[in-house]
């Protein structure tokens, strides 16, 4: 049986959590460094949680790390996953979902959604082309924004999808600025080289073209919070037909000041 395959519960393996914490529980101090909120099934969920936040994960992997037995990591995280907490990968490990990225919009804490929307609606005036904004996750990439061209072909990627970091401009940027150790990771299946990436860092700016789907191209930039580093990307993407083999001559200046922009407000915002 494989990591991603349901296990059932053994004889003699208990019930699931209850849900209601006793005051002994919730009151008993955390004497092993984790937060004891007296709700176990909640605690053991946050485990699955933070073990993700480092990167995609095998069942096993998941169990490694939480001390979980085995059935519970495995019924907590199809639960996660029913919920959109947390998805598959293209290897069958398990990630952190886009359910996040559409509550962090919905509650209007995620300071750089919250100036996002104006600017690519401004980059799709300008260049006539879908805009997206897209923060990495484990060994993919989540769009946290988007709009759409309302007519015509178009490059439609919603708010939630998950999409490769081995093509496309804005797995460039996401990559481009990692340490040595990540670079050389997420290089090794990537169909772009190193060569690319220290172009991509000396100019600012990446293109990709047929890279990530036939006849689609796309420009990206970085976005950076206030210590500097690369949080997110910045990109429009179209039909090769209409954007052309070179589109970084033409739009380039255009998806690095939005994202300069954008970098300058989660500057402003921690001052």
């Amino acid at each position: 049986m494989t990591d991603s395959q349901e296990e059932p519960l053994e004889a003699g393996t208990a019930a699931p959590e209850s849900l209601e914490a006793t005051p002994a529980a919730a009151s008993a101090p955390a004497s092993d460094g984790e937060i004891h909120s007296g709700v176990g099934v909640l605690d053991k969920t946050v485990k699955i949680l933070d073990a993700l936040e480092s990167g995609p994960s095998t069942l096993g992997q998941l169990v490694a790390a939480t001390g979980l037995a085995r059935p519970t990591a495995h019924r907590l995280a199809i639960a996660l996953e029913r919920h959109r907490f947390v998805l598959r990968d293209q290897h069958g490990r398990f990630v952190l979902g886009s359910r996040f990225a559409e509550l962090a919009a919905a509650a209007g804490e995620d300071r750089l959604l919250t100036a996002a929307g104006p600017i690519l609606q401004t980059l799709l005036d300008r260049t006539g082309e879908s805009a997206q904004i897209y923060r990495r996750q484990g060994d993919q990439r989540v769009c946290i924004a988007a709009v759409e061209r309302v007519s015509g072909l178009r490059d439609s990627i919603p708010v939630g999808a998950m999409l490769s970091m081995e093509a496309g401009s804005a797995a460039q940027i996401l990559l481009a600025w990692e340490d040595s150790e990540r670079l050389h990771q997420g290089l090794r299946h990537a169909k772009f080289t190193a060569t690319k990436l220290a172009a991509v860092r000396k100019r600012g700016w990446s293109e990709s073209v047929n890279e990530r789907e036939e006849g689609v191209c796309s420009i990206s930039a970085p976005i950076r919070n206030a210590s500097g580093q690369v949080i997110a990307a910045i990109s429009i993407s179209g039909p090769t037909g209409r954007m052309g083999a070179a589109p970084g001559r033409r739009y380039a200046p255009l998806v690095m000041a939005a994202g300069k922009y954008l970098t300058e407000a989660l500057v402003k915002a921690v001052r």
